[in-house]
Order: C-alpha cells, then sequence, then structure tokens
C-alpha cells in the first residue's frame, strides 16, 4: 500500500477470480482437446492478467487510477479495468454522509468556566478527486480541523451564550468547518452541539444561585400583590368614610356571614354595637336561632 491507496496485486474483486478460473477451465479443456499444454499455459496467462485488471466500485464509492504516477481519471461506480503494474488505485472513497464525534474537554470559555463538550460533524465527500489529490488523509484532517474549530469556539463563548444557543453555536461552526474543507472537496452539512458538561461543584453553585434567584422573584411578587391591597383597602376606606350607612351595611353583611353556619359563635364589641344600632338585628337573629 502506498500514500494514495492501495496498489493493483492487493486488492481481488470477485469478477477478476471469477474470469481467472473461467480461463482455467478453458485452458484445461483446450489442453485436453489440443494434446498440448501451450493452450493451458495460454489460458492460465489470460486468467492471470484478468483477475488483476478487473476491478469492481459500489454505487457510492469512487477511486482514482495513476498511471506511473501520474493522474489519469476517475472510476465507479461498477466495473473497469486496469493495466497491472502499470497502473494503480487510490484508496476507494465513500461519498455517503458520514458522522463524526467530536470531544472537547476542559476548555475554558470566555469567561473562564471549564466545560467538556461533545459535538456530533455530519459530513460528505463532493468532489473525490480533490480528497484523494488535495489531503493526505481526509477523515483525520476533518476530525481534527472539527475538534481545533470547537475549542477556538468555545473560547468566544460564555457559558450562558454555550447552554442557550447551542443552535446557532453549531451553526457558526458549520460555516467555519465548511470553509475550511471545502478546497478539499469535502462539505460540512451540519454540526450539533450534543451535550454541554460543567463542573460538579460550579453547578451546585449555579443551582444554588438559581434557588436564590426565584425566592428573590417570589417575594418581589408577594410584596407586589401586598401593595395592591394596601391601595385597595385605602380606596375602600376613602368610599366608608364618607357614606356610612355602606359601612353598616357592609358590617351587618359581615356578622351575617360569620353567624350563618351552624354552631358558630361571634363576640362583638358593644360600642360597635352602639355605633352601627345592631343591638335589635343581633336579638332578633339569636331568637331565631334559638328556635
Amino acid at each position: 500500500m502506498n500514500s494514495m491507496g492501495k496498489t493493483f496485486d492487493v486488492d481481488i474483486s470477485g469478477p477478476g477470480i471469477a474470469a481467472f478460473l473461467a480461463c482455467l477451465a478453458a485452458g484445461f479443456l483446450s489442453a485436453r482437446l489440443l494434446h498440448s499444454p501451450i493452450a493451458l499455459i495460454a489460458a492460465l496467462a489470460v486468467g492471470i492478467y484478468l483477475m488483476f485488471s478487473i476491478k469492481v466500485v459500489q454505487q457510492w464509492q469512487r477511486v482514482a487510477i495513476l498511471r506511473f504516477g501520474r493522474y489519469r481519471g476517475l472510476r465507479g461506480p461498477g466495473i473497469f479495468l486496469i493495466v497491472p503494474i502499470m497502473d494503480t488505485l487510490s484508496r476507494f472513497v465513500d461519498q455517503r454522509v458520514r458522522v463524526a464525534t467530536v470531544t472537547a474537554e476542559s476548555t475554558l470559555t470566555r469567561d473562564t468556566v471549564p466545560v467538556n463538550v461533545d459535538a456530533i460533524v455530519f459530513w460528505l465527500v463532493w468532489n473525490a478527486e480533490k480528497s484523494i489529490l488535495e489531503v493526505e488523509n481526509f477523515t483525520d484532517a476533518v476530525n481534527m480541523s472539527a475538534q481545533t474549530a470547537l475549542r477556538e469556539s468555545i473560547g468566544r463563548h460564555e457559558l450562558a451564550q454555550m447552554i442557550t444557543e447551542r443552535e446557532s453555536m453549531g451553526q457558526q461552526l458549520q460555516l467555519i468547518l465548511d470553509a475550511k474543507t471545502n478546497p478539499w472537496g469535502i462539505t460540512i452539512q451540519s454540526v450539533e452541539i450534543r451535550d454541554v458538561r460543567i463542573p460538579q461543584a460550579l453547578e451546585n453553585a449555579m443551582s444554588q444561585q438559581a434557588q436564590a434567584e426565584r425566592e428573590r422573584q417570589a417575594r418581589l411578587i408577594l410584596g407586589d400583590a401586598e401593595t395592591q391591597v394596601a391601595v385597595k383597602f385605602a380606596e375602600a376606606a376613602r368610599t366608608y368614610g364618607d357614606n356610612p350607612g355602606a359601612l353598616h351595611l357592609r358590617a351587618m353583611n359581615m356578622l351575617y356571614e360569620a353567624m350563618k353556619e351552624k354552631g358558630a359563635m361571634v363576640i362583638v364589641p358593644s360600642t360597635a354595637v352602639e355605633t352601627m344600632g345592631l343591638g335589635g338585628t343581633l336579638a332578633t337573629s339569636a331568637i331565631a336561632r334559638e328556635r
């Protein structure tokens, strides 16, 4: 195997083996009919040639042919022939969508918080010729570029942004990586931030901070409610102050609500009874309850 891939004598295809066996069988038959080993030798030579010449490329693959080291073109998908010894093949390039998992451990954010981030990169080879000729190992190149870009992106974002803006961070990474890998014939389809982990001690501190913030908000809401109730009470006091009759009716309604429950006892100051003229009303209500 060389830096561009595998040579002709490494990969033997199924059709090449079938052609070799067919030539070998034809050579045996010819030798028996002609009573001469020359036919067998010739058939054996042709079979060996075809065995190493016939190559097969899958539907999703492409391969480059180099003749004496010079690029001759791409082949695939399907069956094609090469000239043994003169031609060599690069490694087969898979043009399906691939997934790369990238991890950045103990990387500092812009606000100096160490985080561990896991991301997934979806990429594919759109130009097999460039991916073969422009970069030695494009798979490693994509993985290392993605890891470097992820670390740089973490350093440009604060922790809160990384937690709440994962989608926009993934889009920025996709643009950065695509610009870098596009000259290699590779495109980055998307980058997804899968997980953002922080140290346990910091996580506990943030939880306590969030709980304190919720308690503060609850107390503010309760204080606002009490302020609104006090304002309503002040308005009611002004209304009752200008209309004593309304105040007496409200007092009588409150007493009625208190006494309508069976077995209820209401203690009313004598000054309140005299002020509101409720003596007769209370006596009548008590007689009615006794009956």
